[in-house]
Order: C-alpha cells, then structure tokens, then sequence
C-alpha cells in the first residue's frame, strides 16, 4: 500500500506562526510493550527534502526500516535518545516516564529546539521546558521530523531488546521486541516476568500464578489507557 510522504507543512507553520528556528520532532516507541523501557527521539531535519521511503516506522517493514535508520542519522540536523526504563515506568506512571525519556531525548540534542512537534494528542511534555508544543495526530506519517524521529527511535529500541532477547530466549523479544504476543504470554504464563518486565501493567491480572507481583501504579496516571503503537 502506498502512502503519502511525509512533509514540512508543520515546521514551516510553526516557523511562520510562532517565530521560532529549530523545531524537533519527537516520537516514541515502547508505550503499549510488557517489557523493556519506553524509547523517545528528538529529531531536527531542517526544511531538506527527506530520504526517499520516509514514513511512519510501523508502516515499513524491519528490513527496509533499518536501511532507512541508517540513512536517517547521517542526514537529520541532529538527534538524540532517551529511555525511561520498567522500573521508572512502574514508578511513575506512563505519562512521567514518556515526559522523562523525551526530556532525556532533549538534552541531548546539541541545542535546545525553540519548539517541539509531538505524535499523537496528548502533551505529555506540559510543563516540562521552555518549549513551545504542538501535537499533531499522526504526525509520524505527515511530519517529516517526527517520521524520522520515529524510525530512528523504533529500530534503537528493537534492536536493543533483541540483544537481551538472547538472555530470554523463551520470550522471544528479538521478534515481539517486549510487546504483546502469544509466545510473549505463553512464557510469561510458563515462567513468570523477567526484570525486564513492567510489573505495574494489566497483563499480570491474567496470569494468576504471577499476580500477587504486580505493583500499584500511580494512581494519577492513565498509563496504557493514552494508546497503543503496535
């Protein structure tokens, strides 16, 4: 299926409207996962035409997304990660642990960005910076920086669970990359989590052997209720 590529429509209106020089698009990777940490990138593109194939990281396939990931870190303006890991997740709750991690992800951008283009509705960087925010629903497919952003923060990611997958063979993470699967729920039902795990999350409700592990999360936070992204 064809899709449309992604443009700079919103950088340049952010540019135009608010007055600001470098915007960052930011995406992450890792909300609606059992394990492993959630995973942001901070991407500032410029207004360059991109790499030919750019789109939403979960619209291409493994192989062609990390060709593209190869390409997209030599010709973004800049970028960088950040992670908040199972433990901070349990602690805090999602919505703390995304605004941590993209925190992270901002930091280690060579400058600080005038403003932010943030996937999906939710700001969940509301009183986090200096920064000037706009969400954009689906802006991974029609935000140039955020496409980019996405690509790079999901190859990271999946290519990090693959290597501790080795540790956990049973549970497959090289191939679910932490996300919900049935060889996924057969291991856990088997063998219970690993440390890897987010002890917080609803999956332990289904699993009575293991259930009187889970822990309370943050009762302010609507965790995986702000969506899923697999």
């Amino acid at each position: 299926m064809a899709y449309e590529p992604p443009t700079h429509t919103v950088e340049r209106s952010m540019r135009a409207t608010l007055g600001v020089k470098t915007v960052a698009g930011i995406d992450e990777v890792g909300r609606g996962a059992w394990a492993g940490p959630v995973t942001v990138c901070a991407a500032v593109t410029g207004l360059r035409r991109p790499p030919e194939g750019l789109t939403d990281s979960k619209l291409i396939t493994p192989k062609r997304r990390t060709r593209l990931a190869a390409v997209l870190t030599g010709w973004v303006t800049c970028y960088a990660l950040g992670q908040s890991s199972p433990e901070e997740i349990d602690g805090l709750g999602m919505t703390a642990a995304l605004r941590l991690a993209a925190l992270r992800a901002l930091d280690g951008l060579p400058e600080p960005p005038d403003a932010v283009i943030l996937d999906g509705k939710h700001n969940y960087l509301a009183g986090g910076g200096p920064w000037q925010v706009r969400t954009v629903i689906k802006g991974d497919q029609s935000c140039v920086s955020v496409a980019a952003a996405s690509v790079i923060a999901k190859v990271r990611r999946d290519g990090e669970m693959a290597e501790v997958g080795a540790e956990y063979a049973p549970f497959a993470f090289a191939d679910n990359a932490g996300y919900p699967s049935p060889v996924h729920r057969s291991a856990l039902e088997e063998l219970g989590p690993t440390p890897l795990h987010r002890m917080s999350w609803s999956y332990l409700d289904s699993l009575p052997r293991w259930q009187h592990l889970k822990k309370v999360r943050n009762p302010d936070d609507s965790g995986e209720q702000l969506g899923f992204d697999f």
